[in-house]
């Protein structure tokens, strides 16, 4: 197997992509490298080769798409993760919350019929490594607030107001309907 960077410039910073050509394996922050090589390591060891090249320009155009606003456009891309069962498990569901929503780790743990594992599953969801597209940005604290992000909370918190922009806009379109 071989693996393809590229990277991308958002109104959050520089995203790194990294696919297999095929399906998005990584995506993270330019400025996270560090956590970016440890997950890569973890899930990949260190006989993957990583080069140069461009993403697919569908997923490029994708992301791009999200960040201007159209949040579902990122719903569509191909996934492929490592990790255990249990961390497959809970990423599969984040792609499940929809844009401009957020739950907490105790109601992602139900909706995985292992409602007594908010700890795990907040472990799962900080060792995701396809930030965005699957959103663990918008698992928060029971109480309502924000909780760790792993590429920071400032964009946890962009994140999550954009999309709820974004939602409040197409509402109000589709109210002057």
């Amino acid at each position: 197997m071989e693996l393809f960077l590229d990277q991308l410039e958002s109104p959050i910073g520089a995203i790194v992509l990294i696919s297999d050509g095929e399906a998005l394996r990584v995506l993270d922050f330019v400025d996270c490298e560090e956590r970016m090589q440890r997950l890569l390591k973890i899930h990949y060891g260190d006989k993957v080769p990583v080069r140069d090249s461009r993403a697919s320009a569908d997923i490029k155009r994708r992301v791009i798409a999200y960040f201007a606003g159209e949040l579902t456009s990122v719903d569509e891309i191909g996934v492929r993760t490592e990790g255990t069962p249990f961390q497959k498990l809970v990423w599969e569901e984040l792609r499940n919350i929809p844009a401009g929503t957020t739950i907490s780790y105790g109601e992602l743990a139900k909706r995985i019929g292992r409602p007594n594992a908010s700890r795990a599953v907040g472990l799962a969801n900080g060792s995701n490594p396809i930030a965005i597209v699957v959103p663990c940005h918008r698992v928060i604290g029971a109480n309502g607030s924000l909780t760790g992000y792993g590429g920071g909370m400032e964009r946890k918190r962009w994140l999550l107001e954009h999309e709820s922009a974004q939602r409040s806009l197409a509402t109000v379109s589709l109210a002057k309907l």
